[in-house]
């Protein structure tokens, strides 16, 4: 008889469908996961935004916006936390080039008018951003022009009058020189040599717009003047001109680039991972069909054949039908980071058939890889035997999985030694390879696994009832289809545990610092982008205040990692005006090592976790970089312990000030009672009323982990959901023997119930000691404690896990019962 591989495996789709339905549904949210992932990546990758600001200026040359930094080999790069900036001194070089007609400044920057905030720019601006003039002339040096008449100084102002405006240097008076009819925010021109002296980092430009002459084209004009500034500046033109004038753009593009490639490189593995498996045991439930097969003749090849067209049959439709849910999910997880403000209103989801037909082909070689693996031993050994082996569960281990599931356990337990000598991100980015490496173990040493599961979760079923024993007999008897259902619900488990309990950990330390570390009374924040330059003066002098400090809140970039393996990372960090002593009466540090009393020019203490990730103590120099990308290394006087809770890094805000583009420092604290005086300054608050704002801001992060946790858990649950409804709906023959042998159909329930209790407690124990595993060493290095799991979220963490695998188990045993 001949055999016809593409016709067997195209009536066993045909007229047995139902065979494959779990393994069309796993390959199926496979494809969501991979193209979801795949289409953040691409976004980010080229996510852009229409140059509002420059769309006038054909060429544009603008600062770097990332930070470099080179460690031995490697050479790691990291978004400023700011805006970098320009020297001055290129806007004439750029403008020498022999096709350029002219190279103006451009700096925007805040001013203040009684309280409220003005954007201010200079005059030669307008050349490309086309403002025009409704009354009076452009204006010189003392002089502005302002958007409209009335709305910045709160009276109605005509040309010739003279108006208050606050600067960094403090108020200044300034005479109205001309009026123009933009709408909008209030907003002033100055003079450009004022617009760079006042800018509050005098010297530097936010961009340099370059016009041509006539005849002269985009490309040539960038060639020239890119020659001209020698690489110490990025030039720009045509939609890359949006990235010169959005600062947050990098921001947004290495979150996308991060979700995409850091966690869509995860997600992509467990989802393949989670596919392969259950590909796999829908070719091991069929082992006697190919037995049957091998013993009327069929050879080895045949078999392999029709495996590989049954995937081809099935995988490339569950591609493309995942595809559709990834680009919802995409979509929808987009739309909630612009929402957060995590990513520019501009930018737009980038949709293409790159990560589609990529999610389709990683369906279909994970459908052709897992059954060509499930298929090797049945097609390979003898007719005779496959008969017996696919009766009876072969034993013995197999020699490939078993040797490399040890080496994966031994080497989670060397990581997980590793991660808790380490400290920082070191030890964050060693426990992330811990849970990897143990899930690895737990899938490839499953029946082993699932074995020793049975017998210890066994032993007490054996003294529960005749059906309890009877569950624990077939779990140990049943090794590999056990371990088939508890392998993905130990990786809902792990994954979702850790991303969750991670952050609940950091933020209880954060309060619990925060709460322990503001000693101040009342917090004075600002209403718009900072206070005035004398409000920290005008607090101290109000009565009942006895000291006031004020705080400018940014972040810089430290370096991280050890040995040839370095890079910056972000820490919160705060410039202070006023003296060490009043520093020291409104937030208690907590100061381990040096003394915060020395802090002065060029000096900075920071939190001790941050300084032995940074591999320095007192006394020693830090190489960071300014929130506006600038080097500096500033002596290090204190180290102290509760930077998590309030910054990380504190240093004078004298030399902070000229690096970011707000001056105004962003917070007052102070001590005594609370004036009048101080409502005037800004918000008001007490210290549990700050605590409390402060506490929004991690919402994001919160948020993000969440969000990460849901999708790699809801796609583990929902494949261990479809792997417990395969191995129950591929048991008709044996629960219909019970039933035949006189059990009762209560009684053949109670079995499976006590079956999918035993692998709902293996899955959900397994996957906690792995969650713990990783959470324990990541935690003492990032926060010095234990991590803290809330005990009514774990409880809901057992509890759906529970009621999935009792739903997924009991109905389709009812189903099967009821046939």
């Amino acid at each position: 008889m001949k055999f016809i591989p593409n016709g067997l495996a195209r009536a066993a789709v045909r007229f047995k469908p139902a065979a494959f339905v779990g393994t069309f549904v796993a390959l199926m949210m496979a494809a969501t996961i991979v193209s979801a992932c795949g289409i953040l990546l691409e976004t980010g990758l080229r996510a852009s935004v229409p140059p509002t600001r420059y769309a006038g200026a054909p060429v544009v040359a603008a600062a770097d916006q990332m930070a470099h930094f080179k460690a031995g080999d490697s050479d790691s790069t990291s978004v400023v936390p700011d805006r970098a900036r320009l020297d001055n001194s290129l806007v004439a070089q750029a403008g020498s080039v022999a096709g350029a007609r002219t190279a103006v400044a451009d700096v925007t920057f805040p001013v203040q008018s009684r309280g409220a905030d003005v954007t201010a720019h200079g005059w030669g601006s307008t050349a490309f951003t086309g403002e025009k003039l409704t009354a009076g002339e452009a204006p010189r040096s003392g002089e502005v022009v302002l958007s409209s008449a009335s709305g910045v100084s709160g009276a109605k102002v005509s040309v010739g009058d003279r108006v208050t405006l606050t600067t960094t240097d403090g108020p200044q008076d300034f005479r109205v020189s001309g009026l123009t009819d933009r709408q909008g925010a209030p907003t002033a021109w100055f003079a450009d040599s004022d617009a760079v002296r006042i800018s509050g980092h005098p010297g530097r430009v936010d961009a340099i717009a370059v016009l041509p002459k006539e005849g002269v084209t985009d490309a040539a004009l960038k060639s020239q003047v890119a020659h001209a500034v020698g690489g110490k500046a990025k030039v720009f033109t045509g939609e890359d001109r949006g990235s010169a004038g959005d600062a947050t753009l990098d921001n947004a593009k290495e979150l996308l680039a991060g979700l995409g490639g850091s966690f869509g490189g995860v997600a992509t593995m467990v989802a393949v991972f989670t596919a392969a498996g259950t590909v796999a045991l829908s070719v091991g439930q069929r082992a006697r069909e190919y037995a049957l097969l091998r013993a009327i003749g069929t050879t080895p090849r045949q078999i392999r054949r029709t495996i590989a067209t049954e995937a081809l049959l099935v995988a490339p439709l569950a591609g493309a039908l995942g595809c559709l849910p990834g680009i919802a999910l995409a979509s929808w997880w987009f739309g909630q980071l612009q929402e957060k403000g995590a990513i520019p209103e501009a930018v737009d989801l980038s949709i293409s058939f790159i990560p589609l037909v990529s999610a389709a082909g990683i369906a279909l070689l994970t459908a052709l890889f897992a059954g060509y693996m499930a298929a090797r031993r049945p097609s390979r050994i003898k007719p005779g035997q496959a008969l017996t082996e696919s009766s009876v569960e072969r034993l013995r281990p197999g020699w490939i999985r078993t040797p490399l599931g040890i080496a994966a356990a031994v080497g989670g337990c060397v990581l997980a030694g590793v991660a808790s000598s380490a400290s920082g991100e070191d030890a964050a980015n060693a426990a992330l390879g811990v849970v990897m490496l143990f899930m690895l173990a737990v899938a490839l040493l499953g029946p082993l696994v699932a074995r020793a599961c049975a017998a210890l979760f066994g032993l007490p079923l054996r003294g529960a009832g005749a059906s309890a024993s009877l569950a624990a007999a077939n779990s140990r008897t049943n090794a590999r289809r056990l371990a088939s259902a508890i392998t993905p619900i130990v990786l809902a488990m792990a994954f979702s545990s850790t991303l969750v309990f991670m952050h609940t950990s950091e933020d209880r330390v954060a309060r619990d610092q925060q709460r322990a570390g503001i000693t101040a009374d009342h917090i004075v924040t600002a209403r718009g982008t900072g206070l005035a330059p004398d409000a920290v003066s005008r607090a101290a002098r109000a009565p009942g205040v006895t000291s006031a400090v004020g705080l400018l809140k940014t972040s810089v970039l430290v370096p991280a990692g050890s040995g040839g393996d370095r890079w910056l990372e972000s820490a919160s960090a705060q410039g202070v005006t006023g003296s060490a002593r009043d520093l020291a009466k409104v937030q208690d540090l907590a100061v381990k090592t040096g003394s915060l009393s020395t802090l002065g020019k060029g000096e900075v203490a920071v939190d001790a976790m941050l300084a032995d990730n940074a591999h320095v103590k007192t006394g020693d120099r830090l190489q960071l970089r300014l929130p506006d990308g600038t080097k500096a290394s500033p002596k290090v006087v204190a180290t102290y312990g509760r930077g998590l809770g309030l910054s990380q890094v504190t240093l004078p805000s004298t030399d902070v000030k000229r690096h970011v583009t707000s001056p105004f420092d962003t917070e007052i604290w102070t001590t005594g009672k609370a004036p009048k005086a101080l409502t005037a300054l800004g918000e008001l608050r007490d210290r549990d009323g700050y605590a409390t704002a402060q506490s929004l801001d991690r919402e994001l992060n919160a948020w993000a982990n969440t969000t990460m946790a849901a999708v790699l858990g809801g796609f583990a649950a929902i494949a261990a959901v479809n792997t417990l409804a395969m191995t129950i709906l591929d048991r008709r023959r044996e629960l219909g023997t019970l039933r035949l042998i006189g059990s009762t159909r209560r009684q053949v329930m109670r079995m499976v119930r006590w079956e999918a209790l035993l692998v709902v407690c293996a899955g959900t124990v397994i996957g906690t000691a792995i969650a713990l595993a990783t959470l324990i060493p990541m935690m003492n290095a990032l926060t010095g404690e234990s991590p803290y799991i809330p005990p009514a979220l774990y409880a809901s963490f057992a509890a759906a896990v529970l009621t999935l695998g009792l739903t997924s188990t009991l109905l389709p045993a009812r189903a099967v019962l009821r046939d």
